[in-house]
């Protein structure tokens, strides 16, 4: 399933919209990346969106 672990961003829908304004439907997924992250003193694999990561580099928590 496409979803961050941590944030629960996930798909998103919406329409396709080209000059000649012919809809089609559209499917955004969330770029979901596998890191190991320690909490409490234990390795926990994690599936997690890179804006998670970016967070998570920006507070100081993952190296």
């Amino acid at each position: 399933m496409q979803k961050c672990e941590l944030t629960g961003k996930g798909k998103q829908y919406g329409n396709n919209v080209p000059f000649s304004l012919h809809r089609t439907k559209k499917v955004w997924k969330p770029n979901l990346q596998n890191k190991t992250i320690i909490v409490d003193g234990k390795k926990v694999r994690m599936k997690i969106s890179t804006q998670a990561i970016r967070t998570l580099k920006k507070k100081g928590i993952l190296a």
